[in-house]
């Protein structure tokens, strides 16, 4: 099914051409779609694609039977397949990580796969997550910025966001890339405690995070709410 949407999306922007939108895969799981865009975009079809931390760094083969916590959609596939994932971020055929981040209130992550809310929470977790994997496969924490921060910026159309330069807003996190920790659900800031990285020790510790030049996080604790609503420059 994913494929196939995939599919039809490519086929539509090429029978539109310069009258189509721009296209957006949104959530890429199935790495068969991977040579569609990859041709769509070497043929100059207007498409971009993205994947997320659970695609590159959780596997079908380890779901045990009932475990909705790792529950999404479309859903996690096996180790074969995130390899070539990975291939496809480093080849630039997937322009960017995000987070889908998607939580509920714990009753709604039922025992029954058919019933159980479809997400997975990435926000707290979603860079460490990454960085471990990234790291394991030989990547660096500069190819982890450009799929995670400046592909978005750039996708998004807010140019300032995306790196740390003069004209930009100074947001960053500080990474403690060597430092490794054990997800514990009762430390997760999340709308529910379940987690799919429960367990898991993952590498790179988020010492604080800065937005616009303000400290708003120290040590994992939040100052509060910060935020404000985002404009696209074009």
């Amino acid at each position: 099914a994913e494929n196939a949407a995939v599919e039809t999306l490519v086929a539509l922007a090429r029978e539109l051409g310069d009258r189509a939108p721009r296209v957006h895969v949104l959530h890429l799981s199935s790495a068969d779609a991977l040579p569609l865009i990859a041709r769509a975009k070497a043929d100059g079809v207007r498409i971009t694609a993205e994947t997320c931390p659970h695609f590159l760094t959780l596997t079908a083969e380890e779901v045990p039977d009932g475990a909705t916590e790792f529950k999404c959609c479309p859903p996690i596939r096996e180790a074969a397949n995130q390899d070539a994932l990975w291939a496809g971020l480093a080849d630039g055929t997937i322009d960017c990580v995000v987070s889908d981040h998607s939580p509920c209130t714990g009753d709604l992550k039922t025992a029954d796969f058919g019933s159980a809310w479809g997400g997975i929470s990435s926000l707290q977790l979603g860079l460490s997550a990454v960085w471990t994997e990234a790291r394991r496969r030989g990547h660096g924490i500069d190819d982890v910025a450009r799929w995670m921060a400046a592909g978005p910026a750039l996708l998004a159309g807010l140019d300032r966001k995306g790196a740390i330069e003069p004209g930009r807003d100074a947001d960053f996190a500080v990474l403690a890339t060597d430092e490794t920790f054990t997800v514990d659900p009762a430390r997760l800031h999340h709308r529910n405690p379940v987690t799919a990285y429960a367990g898991r020790t993952l590498g790179g510790v988020v010492r604080s995070t800065w937005l616009r030049g303000a400290r708003i996080a120290t040590d994992g604790t939040p100052a509060g709410p910060t935020g404000r609503l985002l404009e696209r420059n074009n």
